[in-house]
């Protein structure tokens, strides 16, 4: 009798190459690293180093959205920051947050739907990039699902915080990019040494521009900045980085309800946003 066909896969947790049929990971002790429920497609799209350019995909997605449906009024200004800007309405309908969106109506999902809105061609352009900036980092130091954490939660909690401090209207992925600032502070003063103090330098840096930036320009959300970045210091600790504490199932399933909730909730936005628009 033949053995059954042997298949070399990546560890769901390691990412290290091994054979499928291994009880554990002979790396990093995962259990059964080759199951369906640990190692299929979805996990294998939603956990690996390309979830930087999937949330980047989804908030360019969300943007065009956004555009369309008003396409009128998003091409009407040549003022370079409202050109290219999504109508109120068409932000509201889609999940835009604030004391009006939530008092009004109830619509508490937004504290997650308006981090995947922008206002305008500039704004997203900024966002984005920050957000690519960061990210290889945060990955690199916190792991894929502790990163899908910290970019969720902090971008709650930002809204949140500016939700009690009565900003009537905002959106944008400023407050998660702040969490990404926040977690990568709290590594480079937790780890010191010559690394972590050049990494706690070269990120207080940015949180320095980022403070005066809000005080210079009009309309930024400076509330929703301070409550991200705090949020993103606090799950750095509480979740801990790759050097103390290695990615756990928890981290993973917890990473993996994040996704499933703000899919949801962004594809029922797209639902309302699409019968409003024909009624």
């Amino acid at each position: 009798m033949t053995n059954p066909e042997k298949r070399s896969i990546l560890c769901p947790n390691c990412r290290r190459l091994i054979s499928d049929y291994e009880p554990r990971c002979p790396y990093c002790g995962t259990a059964k690293p080759g199951s369906w429920w640990k190692n299929n497609r979805l996990t294998r799209m939603v956990f690996s180093p390309d979830i930087i350019r999937t949330i980047i995909t989804v908030n360019i997605v969300m943007y065009v959205f956004s555009l369309l449906l008003n396409p009128w009024s998003s091409a009407s200004s040549l003022n370079p920051f409202q050109f290219l800007s999504p109508s109120n309405n068409s932000l509201l309908i889609l999940g835009a947050t604030g004391t009006y969106p939530i008092d009004h109506f109830h619509r508490w999902w937004t504290l997650i739907s308006a981090n995947y809105l922008h206002g305008g061609i500039i704004h997203i352009f900024f966002n984005m990039f920050a957000f690519k900036q960061l990210a290889p980092f945060v990955l690199q130091e916190y792991g894929t699902s502790r990163m899908i954490i910290l970019y969720t939660l902090s971008g709650v909690a930002g809204f949140y915080v500016s939700y009690l401090a009565g900003i009537p209207f905002t959106i944008g992925a400023s407050a998660s990019v702040c969490g990404l600032i926040g977690c990568a502070l709290y590594y480079g003063k937790s780890r010191g040494g010559a690394y972590g103090d050049a990494i706690y330098r070269q990120i207080g840096g940015w949180a320095v521009g980022l403070i005066i930036f809000g005080f210079v320009v009009p309309g930024i959300n400076n509330w929703g900045h301070a409550g991200g970045m705090a949020a993103g210091a606090l799950l750095g600790l509480l979740l801990g980085y790759g050097e103390r504490k290695r990615e756990n199932i928890v981290h993973k399933s917890f990473a993996l309800i994040c996704i499933v909730i703000t899919l949801l909730i962004l594809a029922y936005s797209a639902f309302l946003a699409i019968i409003f628009t024909l009624l």
